[in-house]
């Protein structure tokens, strides 16, 4: 007989259950409460008159423990000071979506070698959002694979889903079963509608294919998620922060019967993909909100040790520490400068 099944498929490797993995790394009391607390504290900021300020911060992705671990150090130390106006909640990202090829991301990739341990990847991943929130500090992180969130989104306070998943059905369907605060990106050509009708279709009870905590194939029933809101992170026809393209935004989600509640990402097309310009970006959102204005909620940042980039793959030896191998970001003492900006331009407000 001809086989007909599997015929690219070169192997198939087992991986614990989400249920095994919870149990080998299970999460404290104490980071339960944190997380849960953490996720209403985000819920108010989006959705009610909380008046602080919700930044997401951190490395385009983590892929060195110990640079990462140093990095989450400060921002701990940092985030308690300007917690009374500033929620500082860390990009904690594990998971990289790839335009054609390139490194998947931690839990894809974690030896940074192509031998794709996905096993020790998720481990890793769940080891180091303990860490994270262990330091006080609230997580975030992007969802691309729908399997990924059994084993590590009872860790995560607030998650994405990016610009080249925004309009798939099993993204939305995911999202309709998340238990955190959720922000959808406009696609990347710079489109909104697409962000707007997967927050409508993620508040929605879904039922879809996926996996139980034991790891058997299942149909998932949802009752929708309503901490969904509209992320802006430009796109192939430019930045769309500027007071009109917000004002757009705002009436959009006043027709689509939603909140106007909008984080913006200084990143990406926003900064035309030049991230020294991210501070330019946040400084153009402050100036808005100080004249007024009430829809624009939190940012996002793309931040590391150093600045910039570096080539990736290379010899894991030659990699510069802190250095992002993904997207450029900006460095430690930008970042520390542009949040003691923020806090300093909030202070109207709580006035």
């Amino acid at each position: 007989m001809q086989k007909t099944s599997d015929i690219n498929v070169v192997e198939t490797r087992a991986l614990p259950s989400p249920a095994q993995l919870l149990q080998s790394l299970p999460k404290s009391d104490a980071q339960a409460d944190f997380v849960t607390q953490t996720r209403r504290e985000i819920h108010r900021i989006i959705f009610t008159d909380d008046k602080r300020f919700l930044l997401v911060v951190g490395p385009c992705s983590i892929h060195d423990l110990e640079a990462g671990r140093e990095y989450a150090r400060r921002l701990a130390a940092l985030a308690r000071e300007v917690s009374d106006r500033v929620m500082i909640v860390m990009r904690v990202y594990f998971e990289k979506p790839r335009t054609t090829v390139g490194w998947k991301g931690l839990i894809m990739d974690p030896h940074l070698d192509g031998s794709h341990d996905i096993a020790t990847g998720l481990s890793t991943a769940r080891a180091f959002l303990r860490e994270v929130l262990d330091l006080g500090l609230p997580t975030a992180t992007e969802l691309l694979d729908p399997i990924t969130p059994q084993y590590i989104a009872d860790l995560v306070c607030w998650s994405a889903i990016g610009a080249r998943t925004t309009e798939s059905q099993t993204h939305r369907q995911m999202a309709s079963g998340l238990s955190m605060p959720l922000g959808f990106k406009n696609c990347t050509d710079g489109s909104l509608q697409a962000a707007i009708n997967a927050i409508k279709a993620a508040a929605q009870p879904q039922t879809f294919l996926g996996i139980n905590l034991d790891g058997s194939a299942s149909a998932i029933v949802t009752r929708g998620n309503p901490d969904c809101h509209v992320v802006l992170r430009g796109g192939a026809s430019g930045p769309n922060y500027a007071p009109a393209d917000i004002a757009r935004t705002e009436a959009l989600l006043e027709k689509a019967g939603l909140p106007k509640s909008i984080l913006v990402d200084c990143s990406h097309d926003n900064s035309a993909k030049q991230p020294e310009r991210q501070p330019e970006v946040m400084q153009a959102l402050i100036s808005q909100i100080t004249a007024g204005n009430r829809s624009i909620m939190g940012a996002m940042i793309e931040s590391n040790l150093a600045a910039g980039n570096q080539p990736f793959p290379q010899p894991k030896e030659k990699l510069r520490y802190g250095v992002s191998i993904t997207d450029g970001c900006i460095d430690w003492a930008a970042t520390e400068n542009l949040i003691r900006e923020i806090h300093a331009a909030l202070a109207p407000r709580f006035a």
